[in-house]
């Protein structure tokens, strides 16, 4: 936590909580000056898993990820998925083909560089707040070497014009980031995009495909549905509070988040 001795711990897609584990997180926060730890388990919702969470001083807290998203089964054939996509995602698929769109999968500094640039762009143009430049060097340097993060990019008359991040963890694909110049937005570039990702998925035999997140009314929500993905609900953000100093913290992230709303408004890109 800048500017004081304390720290906040996160454990975010990780197992099941048990009272073992509870146990384990208070002694390492006790120890290491943790204040709260947030859990964000990669389990569906039960009661028998929140009611253990609250017995032990858990929180609902702010979230780091919506508490439901979009899976797709990646075991189905091409034919199968194909077949189940609303029609219109078909036919702005076919579009984007029949334009001259390619993907392929591209993970040069240059690439990397026009991934973010295109970034920058989404967040001025739909006006939401994005993590930082030097966010996501980290997370590239960090997990590119690991072979967890993956750039595929989409060109149209030799430009990028969309690129997406995919992460690849055990057996599931995941999409965390995206983003997509407004220029040639008639092309369709992202429907083809989000079908050649499903193809990278299985072409590595994952079994499922995470659309990182589900928020209703959402633009980019209706653009999943398009691909007819199951929805699951996880148990959501619970944060275990391992001190009192937790209150005053969560007093100052709330002032935070209102001051970056009065400056962004903040909502979920549409590519």
């Amino acid at each position: 936590i800048p500017f004081t001795p304390f720290k906040a711990g996160a454990l975010i897609k990780g197992p099941a909580p048990t009272k073992t584990m509870i146990g384990e997180l208070k002694k390492l926060a006790k120890k290491e000056k943790v204040i709260f730890v947030k859990l964000e388990p990669n389990v569906l919702k039960n009661g028998k898993a929140i009611k253990l969470l609250k017995d032990s001083g858990a929180v609902p807290g702010r979230r780091l990820f919506t508490p439901t998203t979009f899976l797709i089964d990646l075991t189905k054939s091409e034919d199968e998925l194909l077949a189940s996509f609303h029609s219109k995602t078909r036919y702005n698929i076919r579009l984007a083909q029949k334009q001259g769109v390619s993907v392929t999968e591209d993970n040069s500094d240059s690439a990397f560089e026009k991934y973010l640039s295109l970034t920058e762009e989404t967040a001025k143009r739909q006006g939401f707040y994005a993590h930082s430049k030097k966010y996501h060097r980290l997370m590239w340097e960090q997990l590119k070497p690991a072979g967890i993060a993956h750039l595929l990019v989409a060109k149209y008359k030799g430009e990028i014009i969309t690129a997406w991040i995919l992460f690849v963890w055990r057996d599931f694909l995941y999409y965390p980031y995206g983003a997509s110049t407004d220029k040639y937005k008639n092309v369709m570039s992202n429907n083809l995009m989000m079908w050649e990702a499903i193809r990278f998925g299985k072409k590595l035999g994952l079994s499922t495909f995470d659309l990182w997140g589900r928020e209703e009314g959402k633009g980019f929500t209706r653009f999943k549905e398009g691909y007819n993905p199951k929805v699951v609900e996880f148990l959501g953000t619970w944060d275990l509070i391992t001190s009192p100093l937790y209150y005053l913290y969560r007093f100052m992230e709330l002032l935070r988040w209102a001051i970056l709303r009065a400056k962004s408004k903040i909502v979920k890109p549409t590519f």
